[in-house]
């Protein structure tokens, strides 16, 4: 199995990643509290599209190591960053879903844009999850809360039902099945608890409003009208009035979790803009 070793931080860390197919490469980051195998509906066709497919698990999810800290966003792109250096990637398009939207962002502030062709957030939580005076649509401090204290005290029990949210189970039962269901719960709940706590930390608190300049490639903006977990108001409406070069789409009923209730829709919007 192919391992990278990020030895820029204080504590050395594994990434683990699968490389897949030739052409353009394209760098698929998943969201929390899951791993790259969240991506198996999304990997065959791009790799069958005549590009190459890149995904990897997050620091602390999935089979990377899991250090003890090391879980803000600036690490987290230091992470995708030796992936495209180790790799020797040029002309990269990156892909984010919900949390992993902050490691495109902030690789871009930190690292820039030129190992880069285009970038897109799928369910992302860009710019910001947090409801605050000047972001009135955004999740209530008092249910962040919640989720903080859940992870700590009834982590596995936790990701039960937030899994459920996570794709709207009880309204789209005919778009997946209770052991796709069972499938996502196991990887979450195998992931380190410090990881998907202090995971949690970054993505509830990092406001990324100002870097939104940043994103200066061609983007492309995913998100469902129906997501429960990252309001769209919140997230794809504000990232698209923020970022200049996008192309933003709404899929209608679609949850957080889109890339396996509305994996077609999503793929054919993806494609069309990986090959454009």
């Amino acid at each position: 199995m192919p391992y990278l070793i990020n030895t820029n931080g204080k504590e050395e860390v594994s990434i683990y990643y699968e490389d897949y197919g030739s052409g353009q490469p394209v760098i698929l980051i998943h969201g929390w509290p899951l791993s790259a195998k969240a991506w198996e509906g999304q990997v065959p066709q791009i790799v069958d599209a005549g590009f190459r497919c890149i995904a990897y698990d997050r620091r602390g999810f999935g089979r990377s190591s899991a250090p003890w800290n090391g879980y803000d966003y600036s690490s987290l792109a230091a992470d995708l960053n030796e992936i495209i250096t180790q790799l020797g990637l040029d002309q990269a398009i990156i892909v984010g879903f919900s949390m992993g939207g902050g490691e495109v962002v902030r690789y871009m502030t930190d690292y820039g844009t030129d190992k880069l062709a285009k970038a897109a957030l799928i369910s992302s939580i860009i710019p910001l999850v947090k409801k605050k005076d000047d972001n009135p649509n955004g999740v209530p401090q008092e249910d962040i809360d919640g989720i903080m204290e859940a992870v700590k005290t009834n982590r596995v029990g936790f990701l039960h039902d937030f899994n459920r949210n996570f794709y709207n189970y009880e309204d789209l039962k005919d778009r997946m099945s209770e052991q796709q269901l069972h499938y996502d719960w196991s990887i979450a709940s195998n992931a380190s608890p410090r990881a998907t706590l202090k995971a949690a930390e970054a993505w509830a608190d990092t406001d990324f409003r100002a870097e939104l300049q940043n994103v200066t490639v061609p983007t492309l903006i995913v998100h469902g009208d129906a997501d429960h977990i990252v309001p769209i108001e919140t997230a794809g409406k504000q990232a698209a009035e923020g970022i200049a070069n996008n192309r933003f789409e709404i899929i209608n009923n679609a949850p957080h979790g889109l890339n396996v209730t509305h994996k077609d829709e999503l793929n054919k919007i993806l494609l069309e803009f990986l090959r454009k």
